[in-house]
């Protein structure tokens, strides 16, 4: 059976009233119910961590491969810009990895349009709300079949 990490980052746990006219309304609850139907359908293990702490982030990326994951989908939120440590977990860690992000960080302000973790990811989604993260999962799923 296929297993997914799956990694919110920092302020992530705010959605739903954090800045809605940018993330919209929509709770990391609801996030994770729509990704845990869509696993079930797709007969996959997720595991889902949310943290605001960027050694833990790391942790959970290093420690992928043993805790036998096959891929991570990962919002890296503000580390998306300023992790150079979840940015070499990515490259070290071997396994497949797509970013996600709700909002299009090309149309917002320019200090996030560099992403620090898109050059070692398989792949980037952003700009769909929370379909992201389904068309996330569903592009880690398809590149684990190929493999």
């Amino acid at each position: 059976m296929k297993k997914i990490l799956v990694i919110h980052g920092p302020n992530l746990n705010l959605l739903g009233t954090r800045e809605p006219a940018v993330y919209g309304r929509v709770t990391l609850v609801k996030i994770n119910q729509m990704l845990k139907a869509q696993a079930k359908k797709d007969k996959v293990v997720l595991v889902i961590k949310q943290s605001n702490h960027e050694g833990e982030i790391v942790d959970l990326i290093g420690n992928a491969g043993k805790n036998k994951f096959q891929g991570i989908l990962i919002n890296p939120a503000a580390y998306t810009h300023t992790s150079v440590a979840v940015r070499d977990a990515i490259a070290a860690c071997g396994l497949i990895v797509v970013e996600v992000h709700l909002s299009n960080i090309y149309s917002r302000e320019e200090f996030r349009h560099k992403s620090l973790i898109s050059p070692v990811a398989k792949g980037t989604i952003m700009g769909f709300g929370a379909k992201s993260y389904s068309l996330g999962l569903s592009a880690i799923l398809d590149l684990i079949e190929v493999k």
